[in-house]
């Protein structure tokens, strides 16, 4: 018992430190970032039960248990949600939703015999699943009612190389996956490390940049040729991401990014670089990081035994206004699907509903942004 409070006293301790620094605000500013929208995960409830049955263990890792490419229903329970909810302007909540703007087109890999790699848009993904026709059409009433606000999360979530490296040796846990339409699994039947095929921004090799920053440029120019507008805020798939490819997202105009409170810089070979950041810090192309300091990740606590997800994520905010930082809060996609598992959705988004409730009460002066909004914020002072 003296260990957990030991260790509870230094977790506080640290989140305090790491609200002092960057850049400060009187208003109470709550904005709710929400990754991996318009990316495939778990194809099916059937593929993922056949994986199990193949041997894949799947019993913590919520990811694969219960994310998927968002549905219909998905959308609109979502909205229903967020639109009983309003802040000291009488807006609604708004997801700032980090989307992938492309998936691989399993087929045309195949048919290439591993080969060569493929892809496909993600509207195009949506026409192969079986209640995702009006998705597309649900994102721009949620923009046109500012309640869900796509910026770039990448153009997949997949480690390109990495993922094809594997499938052109024949590893066969791969190969089976690939198989049931899926690409996010890192560990085998035996628990065999395949690779963090998530992270679409590591480094095997220090070659493999050239590939990464035509994949930013192909990406951002896809992205803007679907939604109609450029994006200006940048989140790395699962954290890693060398620096120099801050270059060309200047250039395509991004002029804010998530940065991780400490980023390891890959470099190549497993070699790593630390960098600290915090909010309000500029890289050397004058981009404005803008860092997280709060979680609303129930999917994720159950299986990390947080019992009180709303209380948890309600005491980060309110040590954020201590420091006088807004609230940034992490809420993955995975915690408001239903696709595969609809009691997943439904009793997070109880939760989700209370905690908006109790923010509006404990603040009713709050006011709900998006990244690039705040970003905006930061850079006007």
């Amino acid at each position: 018992m003296q260990k957990s409070r030991k260790m509870t006293f230094k977790d506080n301790l640290i989140r305090n430190i790491g609200n002092i620094p960057g850049w400060s605000t009187r208003k109470k500013i709550i904005v709710i970032e929400s990754d991996d929208w318009g990316s495939i995960r778990m194809s099916s409830r059937k593929n993922r039960d056949n994986l199990i049955k193949a041997g894949f263990d799947f019993i913590h890792q919520p990811f694969n248990l219960y994310d998927a490419l968002e549905s219909n229903n998905d959308m609109t329970a979502l909205f229903d949600v967020l639109q009983k909810h309003k802040d000291a302007t009488g807006s609604p909540p708004v997801f700032t939703a980090a989307s992938i703007i492309a998936n691989p087109d399993f087929e045309k890999i195949k048919a290439a015999n591993y080969k060569h790699y493929h892809y496909e848009p993600f509207t195009e993904t949506l026409k192969k699943y079986p209640e995702h026709d009006q998705v597309f059409d649900l994102y721009r009433q949620g923009i046109s009612n500012r309640l869900f606000y796509p910026v770039f999360h990448g153009r997949e979530h997949l480690n390109v190389q990495r993922w094809m490296k594997a499938l052109q040796s024949g590893n066969k846990a791969v190969l089976t996956t690939f198989g049931y339409g899926v690409t996010g699994i890192s560990l085998g039947t035996g628990n065999e490390y395949l690779g963090d095929f998530q992270a679409a921004f590591d480094l095997d090799t220090p070659d493999d940049l050239s590939l990464q920053h035509a994949v930013i440029r192909d990406g951002l120019a896809l992205f803007e040729k679907i939604h109609g507008y450029r994006a200006a805020y940048f989140v790395p798939p699962n954290g890693p991401f060398n620096n120099t490819l801050s270059d060309t997202l200047a250039r395509e105009k991004i002029r804010f990014m998530l940065g991780e409170r400490i980023q390891k810089e890959p470099l190549g070979n497993q070699q790593y670089k630390k960098h600290f950041h915090y909010i309000g810090m500029t890289n050397h192309c004058g981009q404005v990081y803008i860092t997280r300091n709060a979680a609303f990740e129930p999917s994720i606590s159950r299986y990390r035994q947080h019992s009180d997800p709303v209380g948890n994520c309600l005491k980060q905010i309110a040590l954020a206004f201590r420091w006088g930082k807004p609230a940034v809060i992490s809420s993955h996609r995975v915690n408001y699907i239903g696709f595969i598992e609809e009691k997943n959705r439904h009793l997070n988004l109880e939760l989700l509903d209370q905690l908006l409730g109790r923010i509006i009460k404990e603040w009713p002066e709050v006011i709900f942004k998006t990244s690039e909004e705040l970003g905006g914020l930061i850079v006007n002072k």
